[in-house]
């Protein structure tokens, strides 16, 4: 990876003998291994048994879940904030695991519409819960820094699971909550 970037640099015209860049496609290395770590993450090693016997089937929602992610498309940041509610059903997951699996899915190059799915979907699976609903909210700087370069546009999707699909009163109850 450290040779990629060297090559994406000369490319577009510089010089990786000036002082400042002369480390810079190793940094660049390391950061991208980062900031798709997801790769290397097993959701059940991430989970780590932390599920818990419950009688609650009362609404449980994590907001504002901080998210940092990359475009598939550009290779450039979305960043954002995620929303997670899950209808527990004998049980539940421990608070920051919830989080957790949001940066399991969000380290890895995608779109935002697939990246709310694979949370909504991981925490029916993982819980057994009734239901789960996903909001994320993100601004994208493939569209901030190129393209239409608007600065303050923000993409909101959303992913709801059954009850939170098949119940608008459980629907409404969560879109409530989360404002």
């Amino acid at each position: 990876m450290d040779q990629a970037y060297r090559d994406i640099m000369t490319a577009i015209g510089e010089d990786l003998d000036r002082p400042g860049l002369r480390d810079t496609p190793l940094r660049a290395a390391k950061a991208m291994k980062f900031l798709t770590r997801g790769y290397e993450q097993d959701i059940d090693a991430v989970i780590n048994d932390a599920l818990f016997p419950s009688d609650s089937e009362e609404m449980v929602i994590v907001k504002n879940i901080e998210l940092y992610s990359m475009c598939e498309h550009h290779l450039l940041p979305f960043i954002g904030k995620c929303h997670v509610a899950y209808l527990p059903k004998g049980k539940v997951i421990g608070l920051s695991k919830v989080a957790r699996i949001v940066d399991v899915f969000a380290r890895r190059l995608q779109i935002q519409e697939n990246l709310t799915k694979e949370i909504a979907e991981t925490i029916v699976q993982k819980t057994n819960a009734a239901g789960a609903a996903v909001i994320i909210e993100a601004q994208h700087m493939c569209m901030m820094m190129r393209g239409v370069e608007k600065q303050n546009s923000i993409m909101t999707t959303s992913c709801m699971l059954g009850a939170f699909r098949n119940s608008q009163n459980t629907r409404n109850e969560f879109l409530s909550l989360i404002q």
